[in-house]
């Protein structure tokens, strides 16, 4: 990987990167943040939402106080891949931006648009290759990466020791975005589509005793809340295969990165704990 710029933050180093990916077939960027200290650390792995890029969660959500005083790794990558030759739309739903953490069939996008294996090995073989990792890892994401962050966990339990997200796209088989990206993406087998909804995953016994419990929070004056993202979806399935989840529904706050920056700090220390950081303030 190549360093494309580097930041000191909260004693730690935050670099942001760009490698040739053998599995999307393009270049790929991320970000990086290593805590002070000489490690090996934990990993938290990051998953954005539509429309945006390794840099959104990296400037906006201010988690490195907390990872650092947790003594962990985060890495952000960005949502699919982009370039020239690379299939698109004109919206902003579906196509570069909008990968939605899923392995394409369909053409255009199967040549490219392979994020779940992106994700799951590349990245994962890669940042554990680079950098002083433990190789115990989380996961987590908002919107778009929330849904990425639940399906990735909950498909690969191997690799993933915790799992929470911000206001995610809970059911996408059930909702628009969701059914015009996996109609794209992935046909018009509804059967195929279930195999990518968090909501459908748990309540079929999918990573079945493999999480302690879940964290959602999810801000009450989102605009999508109702439309798009319904988690009542996924209390209900965890509640009837009983999955402990915590879903935290937070008066007032809407689907923006001022959500996220209230309660990241959060999010980082539920991961620290099951992950193993490197501090007592794990909680």
């Amino acid at each position: 990987m190549e360093t494309i710029k580097q930041h000191q933050v909260h004693g730690g180093t935050l670099r942001y990167l760009t490698h040739d990916s053998a599995t999307t077939g393009t270049p790929m960027t991320l970000s990086v943040f290593v805590p002070p200290g000489e490690g090996p650390f934990p990993v938290l792995i990051w998953l954005s939402g539509l429309t945006c890029t390794e840099d959104n969660f990296t400037t906006k959500a201010g988690a490195y106080r907390a990872a650092a005083e947790h003594g962990l790794i985060i890495v952000a990558p960005d949502t699919s891949p982009r370039g020239e030759g690379v299939a698109d739309d004109p919206a902003y739903d579906l196509g570069q931006g909008a990968g939605f953490y899923v392995d394409a069939t369909e053409t255009p996008w199967a040549e490219h648009f392979r994020m779940e294996s992106y994700v799951t090995g590349e990245l994962v073989a890669l940042v554990d290759a680079e950098f002083p990792t433990t190789k115990s890892r989380g996961i987590s994401g908002h919107s778009m990466g929330g849904h990425g962050a639940l399906t990735l966990a909950l498909r690969h339990p191997h690799l993933f020791r915790s799992v929470s997200a911000f206001a995610p796209i809970a059911s996408p088989t059930r909702c628009p975005w969701g059914e015009k990206a996996f109609t794209a993406y992935l046909g018009d087998d509804r059967a195929v589509w279930a195999e990518h909804d968090a909501a459908r995953l748990i309540e079929s016994g999918v990573g079945e005793g493999c999480f302690d419990d879940i964290l959602i929070d999810q801000g009450d004056a989102d605009p999508f809340l109702v439309e798009q993202l319904k988690p009542e979806l996924l209390q209900a399935a965890a509640d009837a295969v009983g999955q402990t989840l915590t879903l935290r529904m937070q008066p007032g706050y809407d689907h923006s990165y001022f959500f996220m920056a209230s309660f990241i700090a959060d999010h980082v220390a539920f991961h620290a704990r099951r992950l193993g950081g490197s501090t007592s303030k794990q909680a």
